[in-house]
C-alpha cells in the first residue's frame, strides 16, 4: 500500500500537470509530464511488489492507447493506473501513447531454448498453423507472420522476457488485478490452450530474436478482425 501511495504522490507532480499550471523552472513538455510513468515502466520489464510492470517504449501506439483507455474506463483495473488516468481525455491519452510508441527500445538477446524437439514441433504448429479443431488461430495470423505485431493495435510477440509472457498468459487464463473486466479474444484463446502448451510458448517466444517490422493492419484476416474487435477498436485513434 505504501508503494501505491508513493506512486500517486509522484503522479501528483507529473501527469496531472497537464491540467494544472506548474510554477517551477521545469519545462512543460510531454516528456516531463510522463516521467511518473517511468517510475514503474522503465527501460525494462520488471516485477514489482504488487504487479508486473512491462516496458511500454516502442509498443504500437494503438495498443498503448487502448490499454490506457481500458484502465481509465474500468475495463482493466489496477488502482494506481485508475487514479492516474481517471481525469485524462482521449486526446491526451493519444499523446501519451504516441510518445511512448516513438521511443526506441534496445531488445534483449534471445533467451536459451530449453524445449525438446517434440515440444518445439508442437509449439511451432500452434504459432504458424494454430489448431482449427479447438478454434485456436495461429499466433502469426494476428501478430503477423514475423510475430512482430500488426500496426496500429497488435503488439509484437518477440523481444519479451519469459516472466512477462508467463504473466500475460496467467492473467488471460486465470484473471487478476491487471487483466480486463471484460474478456477479450486473447482470454478466450488462452483458456483453450493446455498448461503444457502455455509453458512451451513462454519458452519458445523469448528464445527468438527480434526481426523485421510490424505488419500493416490490412494483412489481418477479416474473421480475426471481427473476433478481436475489442482489441482492434480505437475510436478517435489516429496514426
Amino acid at each position: 500500500m505504501k508503494f501505491i501511495v508513493f506512486i500517486l504522490l509522484a503522479i501528483g507532480s507529473g501527469l496531472v500537470s497537464a491540467q494544472e499550471p506548474v510554477l517551477s523552472s521545469v519545462p512543460d513538455t510531454l516528456e516531463q509530464r510522463v516521467k511518473p510513468c517511468t517510475i514503474c515502466h522503465g527501460d525494462e520489464d520488471k516485477a514489482g511488489r504488487d504487479a508486473y510492470y512491462p516496458r511500454i517504449a516502442g509498443k504500437p501506439a494503438g495498443y498503448l492507447f487502448n490499454q490506457l483507455r481500458n484502465f481509465r474506463d474500468g475495463r482493466r483495473y489496477y488502482q494506481a493506473m485508475a487514479i492516474l488516468l481517471e481525469n485524462l481525455s482521449d486526446e491526451y491519452l493519444l499523446e501519451i501513447a504516441h510518445y511512448f510508441s516513438s521511443l526506441k527500445y534496445p531488445y534483449p538477446e534471445p533467451a536459451a531454448n530449453t524445449l525438446s524437439p517434440e515440444e518445439i514441433q508442437a509449439v511451432e504448429t500452434l504459432v504458424h498453423s494454430g489448431d482449427p479443431e479447438r478454434d485456436i488461430p495461429a499466433c502469426g495470423a494476428c501478430h503477423g507472420k514475423a510475430l512482430m505485431g500488426v500496426e496500429p493495435f497488435i503488439p509484437s510477440l518477440l523481444g519479451l522476457p519469459h516472466a512477462y509472457v508467463a504473466a500475460q498468459f496467467g492473467g488471460w487464463r486465470n484473471g487478476g488485478i491487471m487483466r480486463g473486466q471484460t474478456p477479450d479474444c486473447m482470454s478466450e484463446i488462452a483458456k483453450k490452450l493446455s498448461q503444457e502448451e502455455v509453458n512451451a510458448l513462454t519458452v519458445w517466444l523469448p528464445a527468438h530474436p527480434v526481426t523485421g517490422e510490424p505488419a500493416e493492419a490490412e494483412t489481418l484476416p477479416p474473421e480475426l478482425a471481427q473476433r478481436c474487435q475489442t482489441i482492434l477498436s480505437g475510436e478517435g485513434f489516429t496514426r
